[in-house]
């Protein structure tokens, strides 16, 4: 009992209190999360210079049959790029990224919303990507980060293989350039 009583006095019982709140935002961070990584054949600059210029990004971005138009990029903190992705359907699909941080050729952190200004527009996620050195290779992982669970459950059927897919794209588009 003593013992017991020792432990809790030193804090233990706060300690685990919260070490079982750091486990519940963890947990609660990967219910918003949708994270997609890939290792291309490709230096590092190379990638970045497909993912950051607007000549070549739409070359490849988007899933398997979607066309990209850019209408402006600016790849900066507080720099923006809109565009809008072509479905294969026919369905035009404006998006919007405004760029948080960027950190050539290692980082880029970005707001991707629906290009719509509305206050109650449940169609934004906070993507964090990484340009990872890998052997000579780059590895590039994309890390979405919605509002909440809800959120991502809304998109999760179809944005998992569609990050896949937009990979894919790039890797052949490396390969090709």
């Amino acid at each position: 009992m003593a013992h017991r009583e020792g432990h809790i006095g030193a804090g233990m019982e706060s300690g685990m209190r919260e070490t079982y709140e750091r486990f519940d935002e963890l947990i609660n961070a990967l219910d918003q999360e949708i994270v997609t990584t890939r290792v291309f054949n490709a230096p590092r600059e190379r990638v970045w210079e497909a993912w950051t210029d607007p000549d070549r990004i739409g070359k490849w971005w988007g899933p398997n049959g979607f066309t990209t138009t850019t209408h402006e990029m600016d790849v900066r903190p507080g720099g923006v790029w809109r565009f809008i992705m072509h479905g294969p359907d026919g369905v035009d699909y404006p998006n919007r990224i405004s760029y948080k941080d960027v950190v050539k050729p290692e980082r880029l952190v970005y707001l991707h919303d629906a290009d719509d200004d509305t206050p109650d527009n449940p169609q934004w996620f906070v993507t964090t990507v990484t340009f990872d050195v890998e052997g000579g290779k780059t590895r590039l992982t994309m890390r979405a980060r919605f509002p909440n669970r809800a959120a991502r459950e809304a998109v999760v059927g179809y944005a998992i293989e569609g990050a896949k897919q937009t990979l894919g794209r790039l890797a052949e588009y490396l390969i090709h350039e």
